[in-house]
């Protein structure tokens, strides 16, 4: 009983972490590109990086399922790299999680790199600092509170996704359950107080992250 409880939270924190520091790697480096770069199709491609957060989990399950199933070409590639299918295991999760997470930390990246005042960026360049430099003491720091915001909420995004995980990674105990396929079957079987204990757990860790970005919000206010 108490494994079984304490299953779907660890692999939830985990696929939920996991996917947060891939988010937040990626969304950083294209927030930082699409925030100072103007060029013809940006609208276009913003519109598709955007796009996970509007369509249903269940389409998105679904078109990962196209483009990793073992009838892609993705698919069998990464079968014969690692001699198993991505479908169905725990980094299908982490996938999912990725996919549809990885908005909210871009927009909020973008948000925040924007805000940055370039004449500052460009004064450091000046007096001979390397890009890099400049990204990783000044840009970063002035678009921190934009970017915790953005890695708290993609986090709790990855934490609480179901139709996607779902489909593309599906509902296997110990594997790929986590607490939101988990309060599911639970719901579904009839194990009512089960459900409450996961239902109560992951309220009490995103109410947490969320008080800590309000937290850290008015500090810097």
């Amino acid at each position: 009983m108490i494994d079984s409880f304490w299953s779907p939270i660890y692999l939830s924190l985990t696929i939920a972490i996991t996917a947060g520091c891939i988010v937040g790697v990626i969304g950083i480096l294209i927030g930082r590109l699409m925030a100072r770069r103007s060029f013809r199709g940006k609208t276009a491609i913003e519109t598709f990086l955007m796009l996970p957060l509007v369509l249903p989990p269940t389409v998105v399950g679904f078109l990962l399922i196209v483009l990793f199933g073992i009838n892609s070409p993705v698919g069998r590639l990464i079968e014969a790299l690692f001699n198993q299918t991505l479908i169905f295991t725990w980094w299908a999760a982490v996938v999912a999680a990725v996919v549809v997470s990885f908005p909210l930390m871009y927009q909020s990246a973008k948000t925040g790199f924007a805000s940055v005042n370039s004449e500052i960026e460009d004064a450091a360049k000046m007096d001979g600092a390397k890009s890099f430099d400049v990204f990783m003491k000044i840009s970063i720091p002035l678009a921190s509170q934009a970017l915790i915001t953005g890695l708290v909420l993609s986090f709790t995004r990855a934490l609480g996704e179901f139709g996607a995980t779902l489909m593309f990674a599906g509902n296997i105990p110990g594997k790929t359950q986590t607490v939101p396929t988990a309060i599911y079957i639970a719901f579904d079987t009839g194990q009512k107080e089960l459900a409450w204990l996961w239902v109560g757990s992951i309220i009490l860790l995103s109410y947490g992250l969320l008080f800590l970005i309000y937290r850290l919000s008015r500090q810097t206010t």
